[in-house]
């Protein structure tokens, strides 16, 4: 049985930073004389900063269990997505005074930590808002033009080990003992089996690139169309768990957030995979992985944030945010075959084509 990726830095504490000191490194290294507020964070210490003249940033300090490495991966994925696609709704890197896109934080008694700013996106975060059709197509859209946006970029700093990364994902399976249930150990355990044995030889024929991995509802930021209505993709933000992989991951992924209720759960994700089919189409083998990668990244939720709510009790209802929607999506899975599921992806892509 392989063993856990590498999980330093979940399991790391960042070393406190106060408001006070966030203000005092944005002026000191960007020139800018700010208000900060401390953001929540699973790894990273996080500061909203507001300026005298009204903008807003994200002032990040990395933790100092993070790879250089990695931290320079996400950092010029940022820059080549802002030169590829100027108008897509991502943070942008903010330069120091020195001119670099992160410098080295040297404070007392603590390692160096890689310090950024980048620019802090205005809208309301998806997990507050009722979803409409409408918005998970704009969704779906949205991250395809994302994708489009990260093709062609390679960085040796992309992380190998990346616990939520499904292509490692039967590596977890000594963590499932943080499940206390039986039959919810059970369950994970079975879409681990069918991973391993089934979808990931399979996936790792198909297409790959740099994908952000990590589209869920509080990484995502919602604004009003041209009528009001609140249906307008505002922001993808937290590029923290980039990784190269293949391409419908990144869709399996993100539809898992979207998995709805009753004999009806798939419809929701249908709106989103459709409006993601529309801007960078699916393949025919991707469709037939694709909805054990939605039991796949919902799998990983519910053994992560078991195991980290452990290590982290303090922290444990930030942790466990996502936990109940992905066990409720794995109870309603557990009623279609991954077959089923395929052939219902391309009927409802062929008949939103048409239309």
């Amino acid at each position: 049985m392989s063993s856990p990726p590498s999980s330093g830095v979940l399991s790391t504490p960042a070393p406190l930073v106060t408001p006070q000191r966030a203000e005092a490194i944005a002026r000191e290294h960007y020139g800018l004389k700010t208000q900060a507020v401390a953001l929540i964070g699973e790894r990273d210490s996080n500061f909203r900063l507001t300026a005298e003249d009204g903008r807003e940033f994200l002032l990040k300090i990395v933790n100092p269990a993070e790879d250089p490495d990695i931290t320079d991966f996400q950092t010029q994925a940022l820059l080549h997505v802002a030169d590829r696609s100027p108008d897509l709704p991502v943070p942008r890197v903010v330069r120091t005074l020195a001119g670099e896109a992160y410098f080295a934080l040297q404070e007392p008694a603590c390692p160096p930590r890689l310090t950024r700013l980048l620019t802090y996106l205005p809208g309301t975060p998806l997990a507050k808002l009722e979803r409409s059709p409408s918005l998970r197509r704009n969704l779906g859209a949205g991250l395809a033009r994302l994708d489009l946006a990260l093709a062609g970029f390679a960085h040796a700093g992309s992380p190998s080990d990346l616990l939520w990364d499904l292509t490692h994902a039967p590596r977890l399976r000594p963590l499932t003992r943080h499940i206390e249930d039986d039959e919810r150990r059970a369950l994970v355990t079975s879409v681990l089996d069918r991973l391993e044995t089934r979808t990931l030889p399979r996936t790792a024929r198909l297409r790959a690139q740099v994908i952000h991995n990590d589209f869920n509802p509080s990484n995502i930021l919602v604004g009003p169309d041209a009528a009001g209505s609140l249906d307008r993709l505002a922001g993808i933000i937290d590029f923290g768990d980039m990784v190269h992989a293949p391409l419908v991951n990144e869709i399996g992924v993100a539809a898992s957030y979207h998995i709805g209720e009753g004999v009806d759960f798939l419809e929701p994700v249908k709106q989103f995979v459709a409006g993601y089919h529309a801007v960078l189409p699916l393949q025919d083998d991707e469709i037939d992985c694709l909805f054990d990668l939605i039991a796949g990244r919902m799998t990983l939720t519910a053994i992560i944030t078991a195991w980290r709510s452990t290590l982290e009790p303090d922290n444990r209802d930030y942790i466990l945010r996502n936990a109940g929607r992905a066990w409720a999506g794995l109870a309603a899975a557990r009623s279609l075959a991954p077959a089923e599921a395929a052939d219902e992806f391309r009927l409802h892509l062929s008949k939103d084509r048409v239309s």
